[in-house]
């Protein structure tokens, strides 16, 4: 590994990981269309994800130093689904990062969400315990590669009700138990040895954490301007070519 794959693969990360279009998607479309590209190691991937698990931590802080037992319960309820999705399905869904055909489609159902998103009417509803653990679904689904889960996630609160700036927030929020429990499995399975070259894993972290922070922004500030159609149009653009590459 470089200097350049490490930034390039941060800055994949951070910008894909909350953009409604799927980072286990691109990744897969990635090894399986550019030449000599190749997934990042274990170790390196759970840096590159631990660099957006902090980069939702800051964006927002505010929000997480009012946190409440209720609000903590939501977010239990909410990883509950993805959770044992994840933990009695993981070798099924593992073999899908095989198939660019099953990514095509199922970026192809990311783009119907974008856009369905857009057509959502003003609402004040909240997040309550069933919407959580419906939300919690659609994130669950997301382990599906090409399947957006911050896509999945608004677009479900959404259609539950919930206002799209406390149904983006509870989407990254949700995040974070998902996030640090998948990496953690990972890290319990890893017995490799570490790059020597420290300062590369430093490097892919801080571009994940930066943009990721800009992918935050761009998302909060397309939904409130219900502008979630160009997402959509860019998943089915890259859906339809992944089906006939």
């Amino acid at each position: 590994m470089n200097l350049f794959y490490a930034i390039f693969l941060g800055a994949l990360q951070g910008l894909t990981e909350f953009l409604p279009v799927s980072s286990s998607g691109h990744l897969v479309l990635a090894q399986s269309l550019i030449p000599g590209f190749s997934q990042p190691g274990v170790l390196f991937d759970v840096i590159l994800h631990f660099g957006t698990f902090f980069a939702v931590i800051f964006y927002f802080r505010k929000q997480i130093l009012k946190f409440n037992k209720n609000y903590l319960m939501l977010l239990i309820i909410g990883t509950i689904p993805a959770a044992l999705l994840g933990y009695f399905f993981q070798d099924f869904f593992e073999g899908l990062f095989s198939n660019r055909q099953i990514v095509g489609f199922a970026l192809i159902i990311t783009a119907v969400m974008n856009f369905l998103t857009d057509r959502y009417r003003e609402n004040d509803g909240v997040v309550e315990n069933t919407k959580s653990f419906i939300i919690g679904i659609a994130q669950a689904i997301a382990i599906v590669p090409g399947i957006s889960r911050s896509g999945s996630t608004i677009f479900a609160a959404t259609r539950l009700g919930v206002k799209k700036e406390k149904a983006a927030e509870f989407s990254f929020l949700l995040s974070l138990p998902a996030v640090a429990g998948a990496n953690i499995l990972q890290l319990s399975k890893y017995h490799g040895q570490i790059d020597s070259n420290l300062s590369l894993y430093f490097v892919g972290f801080i571009f994940s954490f930066l943009f990721g922070i800009l992918s935050i922004y761009l998302v909060l500030k397309l939904l409130l301007k219900s502008k979630f159609k160009y997402f959509g149009w860019y998943c089915l653009l890259v859906g339809i070519l992944a089906i006939l590459l």
